[in-house]
């Protein structure tokens, strides 16, 4: 009587399941599907109830006697406040994600957040998607050519390159660096009076919403 032939060790199976996946289940394998257009619809009004729940980003230059030194930002749409930015001598994938990072670290937000930015490289990017996957945050971005649809992240760089690097000659980007960070976190979240927050300050703007 003759006998079937032994399958090896390593053949598939019928009962082994299915295989693992190969891309973790936060991870869309096409990051471009993370990206919807306009989740804000150009609201950049103030919300007390909103803190945490609607960022927006984006990167300007300033240029020193090193040559330029990019900034890009995170702030918080509901209070105007900066809770993250980067800095850099260059314009890679890199600088949003460090600056994107210190904001989830910043602030450990306990619900969604929408992230909002324009249609650069650097936010369309795969490396860009996989990190807000892994921060459960949600990608919105702009219409092309809609700069409106980024005024906030616009009117703070205005003000920024107005009230601080005006016509000055900055010698290097370790200089510049520390006078961005001491505007920012000394000055503009902490002190400086914006209308539309009553005239108060983010932080004290945040600090009077109920617990």
């Amino acid at each position: 009587m003759r006998t079937a032939p032994r399958r090896p060790a390593h053949a598939p199976g019928r009962n082994r399941g299915p295989a693992p996946p190969t891309t973790p289940p936060h991870h869309d394998p096409r990051p471009e599907r993370r990206h919807a257009t306009g989740l804000v619809l150009r609201d950049f009004r103030p919300d007390p109830t909103g803190l945490d729940a609607r960022w927006c980003g984006d990167i300007t230059y300033i240029p020193t006697e090193e040559g330029r030194l990019y900034l890009a930002t995170v702030i918080d749409i509901a209070s105007r406040r900066v809770v993250g930015w980067a800095t850099a001598d260059h314009l890679r994938t890199e600088l949003v994600t460090e600056a994107l990072r210190t904001a989830y670290r910043t602030r450990r937000p306990n619900g969604p957040v929408i992230f909002h930015s324009d249609r650069g490289c650097q936010y369309t990017s795969r490396e860009f998607a996989y990190l807000a996957g892994e921060l459960g945050l949600r990608l919105s971005v702009g219409r092309t050519g809609q700069c409106w649809d980024n005024a906030l992240a616009e009117s703070f760089f205005a003000t920024l390159k107005r009230e601080l690097i005006g016509d000055r000659r900055w010698p290097s980007r370790t200089a510049t660096r520390s006078a961005i960070f001491e505007w920012i976190e000394g000055w503009y979240n902490i002190r400086r009076l914006h209308s539309s927050l009553g005239y108060r300050s983010p932080a004290q703007y945040e600090n009077a919403l109920p617990a």
